[in-house]
């Protein structure tokens, strides 16, 4: 949902409940998006964190949560094990017009919202470490009471540091297993490339860098392109020649197989953890 993308954020103060490298990927993807720094607020309780936020991007910080008491959004972006001694100091203060927006994993919206003694608007959002680089994938869903327009707001937020996608919250630990936990999976696919690269006589850093530029020019291509990945894949597989040869590697060692069962395996511990 992208109506009135840009006027979605105008004049609204953010708060952050955390400023860890997540929040700090956030803050920049806002102050890119036209959000001034006095109107980010940041509750961090290190001293030397606050004082980076403030000489890098100028916002506004604090060591108390309360302090952000009255911020219009505000977005947990504190670990799950303490979103219960977090939250609990709130929730008598939170007035009613407030939009909670957690990126704690594996925390349902139900969990939060039965934290408060009122109800409360949450909207849930996975997502990932490449919003470091503004290249970040998203997911959010809603809570019970969250309302067309948090949802809006919520993916403008997001789409500042990537994309961003609205699923029901009954796939978010599939989100998680899939995109949340994907960064992993292309970093050892790269890694894997490049050790095969020194293998076969290829300097370290020249190895290392046509593995991350061919992982980065792929991407780029698909989605470009548009074209399903197999269409794209058939383009370079000439027969008899090296790629077919590669790929029947690939097979061989069930590749498609084993990145399906890590998914697999993140989503079933997304579920865990969730309990």
């Amino acid at each position: 949902m992208q109506v009135n993308s840009e006027s979605l954020l105008k004049g609204k103060k953010i708060g952050f409940i955390g400023g860890g490298n997540m929040a700090e990927a956030l803050i920049r993807g806002l102050l890119t998006g036209g959000v001034t720094p006095s109107d980010i607020l940041v509750a961090e309780p290190l001293v030397k964190r606050r004082e980076y936020l403030v000489d890098r991007y100028h916002v506004q910080v604090t060591a108390e949560n309360r302090d952000l008491v009255g911020t219009p959004i505000l977005l947990l972006a504190i670990k799950p094990q303490v979103a219960a001694r977090v939250l609990v100091h709130l929730a008598d203060l939170l007035p009613d017009d407030t939009l909670l927006v957690s990126i704690m994993a594996g925390t349902q919206c139900a969990a939060i919202e039965a934290t408060f003694p009122k109800p409360v608007r949450v909207v849930r959002v996975m997502p990932n470490t490449p919003a470091l680089v503004m290249a970040g994938a998203s997911a959010v869903c809603r809570g019970s009471l969250a309302t067309d327009e948090d949802i809006a707001i919520v993916e403008r937020i997001f789409t500042l540091t990537g994309s961003c996608s609205v699923v029901d919250e009954k796939l978010m630990n599939a989100v998680t297993g899939l995109s949340g936990s994907g960064p992993a999976y292309v970093m050892t696919f790269v890694e894997a490339l490049a050790d095969a690269g020194v293998e076969n006589g290829l300097p370290r850093d020249v190895a290392l860098s046509l593995a991350i530029q061919t992982v980065l020019g792929t991407a780029r291509l698909l989605k470009e392109t548009g074209e399903h990945p197999a269409v794209l894949r058939d383009q370079v597989t000439s027969p008899g020649g090296t790629t077919i040869a590669g790929l029947r590697a690939l097979e061989q060692g069930a590749f498609r197989a084993t990145i399906m069962n890590a998914v697999d395996a993140a989503t079933a511990r997304a579920k865990e953890l969730g309990k």
